[in-house]
């Protein structure tokens, strides 16, 4: 049997699969489907034509639109049937058409979505994705099985993501870019092939950052991008320039750490 909350309400056209955990005050719309191995956290919404399948469990206070399938099968071809998990925090919106796939064997088996995040129409989030939380993917964006992408993102509508691809906090990424390498905490990637184009001022002003820090960090990017060595070796020559600046060192760290990518850059793209 199912375990239903208190104040549920699940409408008579609508299967909820024995087995099923369903919070507080949630609210099942008519032809949705939630499976045997799901549970959604108190308040959340299924309008309507929904699919929450998998092993995938849903926080509180989610509100899914029509048409939306949460935790499918991987799409990949070396998925065998595996049990792979989902797991998404509360708080996040789901528009028409949104696709979020369990994880695979190989990729260590989980899905994990963070919370206060807003997936606008047939936005997709493949396998062992990693993402953080206040992100919004715009319509149509395409994330590819492994991306990790760190809190306040803003992917623009159309924009694609290579597998492996990691995009660093509060990054911003143009409609229909196509991102096929890292992009630096607060950079600014737009253009198929994606070119790092610079920093995303308008959003650090947003988050509260202080017009000197912004000023360092532009500092740091010319030195990192246009020193004489590889962006790398350049971001590691001026890590003690940068100690009391948490932004440029959080770059630095990002640029240091190991990956399956390279980095994107002002001129990696450009013919």
């Amino acid at each position: 049997m199912s375990k239903i909350g208190q104040g549920a309400v699940i409408h008579p056209m609508a299967v909820v699969e024995d087995g099923a955990v369903i919070g507080a005050n949630v609210k099942i719309g008519p032809f949705c489907h939630v499976g045997p191995k799901v549970t959604l956290g108190d308040g959340c919404e299924l309008l309507s034509n929904v699919v929450v399948t998998g092993r995938t469990t849903i926080g509180r206070n989610a509100r899914i639109h029509a048409c939306a399938v949460i935790g499918g099968d991987p799409q990949s071809i070396h998925h065998a049937g595996e049990e792979t998990t989902l797991s998404i925090g509360d708080n996040c919106t789901m528009r028409e058409g949104v696709t979020m796939n369990t994880g695979t064997a190989e990729g260590g088996g989980k899905t994990v979505v963070g919370s206060n995040n807003l997936f606008l129409a047939n936005s997709h989030v493949a396998h062992d994705c990693q993402l953080g939380d206040n992100i919004i993917l715009s319509n149509n964006v395409m994330l590819a099985g492994h991306v990790k992408v760190e809190d306040r993102v803003i992917l623009g509508g159309g924009s694609a993501v290579h597998q492996f691809t990691r995009i660093g906090r509060q990054a911003f990424i143009g409609g229909l870019s196509a991102v096929s390498y890292d992009v630096i905490p607060f950079g600014m990637l737009n253009g198929n092939p994606g070119v790092l184009g610079g920093l995303n001022v308008v959003g650090m002003t947003r988050a509260g950052i202080e017009r000197s820090v912004i000023h360092q960090v532009r500092r740091a990017f010319k030195q990192i991008f246009e020193g004489e060595a590889s962006a790398r070796v350049n971001a590691a020559a001026i890590r003690d320039e940068y100690l009391d600046c948490p932004p440029v060192i959080e770059i630095l760290d990002f640029i240091a750490a190991e990956s399956d990518r390279a980095l994107s850059s002002p001129f990696r793209g450009k013919s």
